[in-house]
């Protein structure tokens, strides 16, 4: 089941997330997120954009939004998304369940650019993105530093088409 994600998910949300801080490149935070800031996180993501969750036998297992791409005002029309899933549940649909839902609540609304940041190699993300339509428009060299390594970072983009 897919539902609007609340602040009440914030600590099942940091479960999954804070995986991926302490185990992976794939978000460039290095502390552990508090349940606290979490939940500050989806009531300012859900004042404007959306944030979902994906709950499998009463468990959320993943979770998607989108949010402001960049802080000044000519960006407006444009979000950055993520997904998100609990270790051991990717490869199954659940991210493109996800994203799909995503994409839907964003195309009834202003947004007209979708924007995906990627830490590289990431396989994986790169596949979810291209099948939902987004192309590889940069790619930053060593712009991350995490876990004694430079990463890289690719930005995928898909234009909303509104006519």
């Amino acid at each position: 089941m897919i539902r609007s994600a609340t602040p009440n998910d914030a600590a099942s949300i940091c479960d999954i997330y804070n995986y991926y801080v302490t185990q992976t490149i794939v978000t460039f935070e290095e502390e552990l997120v508090e349940v606290s800031d979490m939940a500050m996180r989806i009531q300012s993501v859900n004042e404007k954009y959306f944030w979902f969750v994906y709950e499998h036998q009463g468990q959320i297992v993943g979770y998607a939004y989108a949010g402001e791409w960049k802080s000044r005002c000519s960006y407006r029309f444009s979000v950055e998304i993520s997904v998100y899933l609990k270790d051991g549940y990717s490869g199954i649909g659940i991210g493109s369940k996800l994203y799909s839902t995503l994409l839907t609540a964003l195309e009834s609304t202003e947004v007209h650019a979708l924007i995906g940041g990627i830490s590289l190699p990431n396989p994986e993300s790169v596949a979810l993105h291209e099948k939902f339509g987004f192309e590889k428009i940069a790619h930053f060299k060593e712009v991350g530093f995490k876990f004694n390594q430079w990463i890289d970072v690719g930005y995928w983009e898909k234009v909303l088409d509104k006519r």
